[in-house]
C-alpha cells in the first residue's frame, strides 16, 4: 500500500510539475524557435516579395509605417508555418493558426506579408495586415511574436488586442480602392 501511495504521489508532483512549466517551455524554447524561423521567413519575403504599389504604399504611410517602402507582398499556395518542427507544429495546432478546417490567408512576417494565391488582399485586408507590419516595426518581431502567441492563448484570435487593433483597420478603411 505504501507503495502505490509514494507512486501516486510522484505521479502526481509530476503532473503539476509538467503544469507548471508547460509555459516555461513555450516562453523559453518553442517562442525562440518560431522567433528564429519567423526572421527566416521575412528575410526570404524581402528577397522574392513585391513592392507595394503607389496606392498600397499611400495605404501604409497613412496607418503609420515609417518606411512603407520596405514592406514586400509574397504570393504563395499556402502561407508559411514550421511544420517540420513537430513542438511548434503542435503549438500552432493548440493556438489555432493551423489545423483541419483552418485556412491561414495572410500573415504579416515584419515588412513581408505572405499572402494566399487566391485570396483577394483589398483594401480593408491589407490595412488589417499594414496594421501588423505596424506593431512590428514599433517594436520588434520577437516582441509581437511573444505578445500575439501569448494574447492568443489566454484570450483567443479574435479578442487578442494585436487582432482587435487590426481589425480596426478593417472598418477604418473598409471602402474598396
Amino acid at each position: 500500500m505504501k507503495f502505490f501511495k509514494l507512486t501516486v504521489l510522484i505521479l502526481f508532483a509530476l503532473i503539476i510539475g509538467a503544469a507548471l512549466s508547460y509555459q516555461k517551455i513555450i516562453s523559453d524554447i518553442l517562442i525562440p524557435q518560431y522567433v528564429d524561423w519567423a526572421y527566416e521567413t521575412e528575410r526570404k519575403g524581402l528577397e522574392s516579395g513585391i513592392p507595394l504599389n503607389s496606392r498600397e504604399l499611400a495605404l501604409a504611410a497613412d496607418i503609420g509605417i515609417q518606411k512603407p517602402e520596405k514592406v514586400r507582398i509574397v504570393h504563395v499556395e499556402e502561407v508559411p508555418f514550421p511544420l517540420e518542427n513537430f513542438a511548434l507544429k503542435t503549438l500552432g495546432e493548440v493556438l489555432g493558426f493551423i489545423g483541419e478546417g483552418i485556412t491561414n490567408n495572410a500573415q504579416a512576417f515584419g515588412y513581408s506579408i505572405y499572402v494566399r494565391n487566391g485570396y483577394e488582399l483589398n483594401r480593408p485586408k491589407l490595412a488589417h495586415e499594414l496594421v501588423h507590419v505596424l506593431q512590428i516595426e514599433s517594436s520588434s518581431l520577437d516582441q509581437v511574436i511573444t505578445q500575439h502567441f501569448s494574447d492568443i492563448a489566454e484570450f483567443g484570435y479574435d479578442k487578442a488586442p494585436l487582432e482587435v487593433e487590426a481589425f480596426k483597420a478593417n472598418k477604418q478603411y473598409a471602402a474598396d480602392w
